[in-house]
């Protein structure tokens, strides 16, 4: 039992060095950063991602003879790309662009950020790429970053969207304002619809003899609390806000893709991509990779990415999470005697 205490209080005190050097770290990258807010963009060419992948695959399976050959085509490939380069021609531009969406899309302010980098340098007829993945969320939200890619289109760009996983209420309500949807087969697409769930636990407390006083300036301020007795009047009007923010979403969709049956599809149903094609809720079946390769064959594509730095809290909270982690891994492999 004592070399048990032991251990303990040494694992004790090894946490709190640990929790206080990370601590210390922190607050000093903190202040070489800026603060939170500030962040950086990264710009890749994929073109040549996907041809270094290509020539190490080249190396390692193809013989002499045959690697003697395609270094013979590739040279001449790069004479006549620059002869026409002299002569002014320039290949289409792609920009690739990705937004992994969460309940409050809160990945909207790096899109904002990507979007007005890509468009000081992009001309009309460049085509933008944006891989969307999301279940939905935040009306606001995702209305914003739907605008976002309508800034794309108002500038003469082509937009196109690939949903891999899922694009669907807001993550659709951002891929219908693209002029193409390229859907994997197992993806979801559409519910086109609104949802808002809020208890209410008025009953619980009154039994508890505990009083809640809803005050308001306004009929219509709270139709629904939390604490306080809902009325059929105030579900009523939650409803007809509901139903207006519905309209503005069918108002959007119909926009923007006017070949499809919108009181077909906007109940809040979704379907597979292949499903999706028949209701003319996605123009084509494939993924963003297959898509890329095959853009990039005749375009140059540059993937585009802001990197927001992190705050404090959030690094903090990362630190903490790693640091437990750590010591539950340690613990895992080392049983206490």
């Amino acid at each position: 039992m004592l070399w048990s205490d032991y251990l303990l209080f040494l694992l004790k005190s090894v946490t709190v060095l640990i929790v206080v050097a990370i601590l210390i770290s922190l607050f000093a990258k903190a202040s070489k950063s800026g603060g939170a807010g500030k962040g950086k963009l990264e710009v890749t060419n994929l073109n040549k991602a996907f041809e270094a992948i290509k020539s190490r695959m080249q190396q390692q399976i193809l013989g002499k003879a045959e690697l003697k050959q395609l270094s013979k085509e590739k040279k001449a490939e790069q004479k006549q790309l620059q002869k026409k380069l002299k002569q002014g021609e320039q290949r289409p531009r792609s920009f690739f662009i990705k937004f992994k969406g969460d309940i409050q899309a809160s990945q909207v302010s790096a899109l904002r950020q990507e979007v007005t980098a890509l468009l000081t340098i992009a001309k009309p007829g460049d085509e933008v790429i944006v891989a969307i993945e999301s279940p939905g969320g935040a009306v606001s939200g995702y209305g914003l970053a739907a605008t976002q890619l309508q800034r794309i289109k108002d500038a003469g760009l082509t937009l196109t969207a690939c949903v891999d996983k899922v694009a669907a209420s807001g993550g659709y309500m951002m891929a219908c304002v693209a002029d193409k949807i390229i859907a994997a087969p197992f993806a979801i697409v559409g519910s086109i619809g609104v949802i808002s769930q809020i208890p209410n636990i008025h009953r619980m407390l009154k039994r508890f003899d505990v009083d809640v006083d809803v005050i308001t300036a306004g009929k219509h301020k709270a139709p629904m609390t939390l604490l306080g007795e809902n009325t059929d009047e105030g579900r009523k009007k939650y409803e007809q806000d509901l139903t207006a923010i519905h309209a503005r979403f069918k108002s959007l969709v119909k926009l923007h893709r006017d070949q499809l049956d919108l009181e077909q599809v906007s109940e809040g149903d979704f379907w597979l991509a292949e499903d999706a094609l028949e209701h003319k809720l996605v123009d084509e079946i494939g993924s963003s990779d297959a898509y890329l390769q095959r853009v990039s064959e005749s375009n140059d594509v540059y993937r585009v990415q802001w990197l927001a730095h992190k705050t404090m809290e959030e690094r903090i909270r990362g630190a903490s999470t790693a640091l437990f982690h750590s010591v539950e891994q340690f613990l895992g492999k080392r049983p206490l005697p």
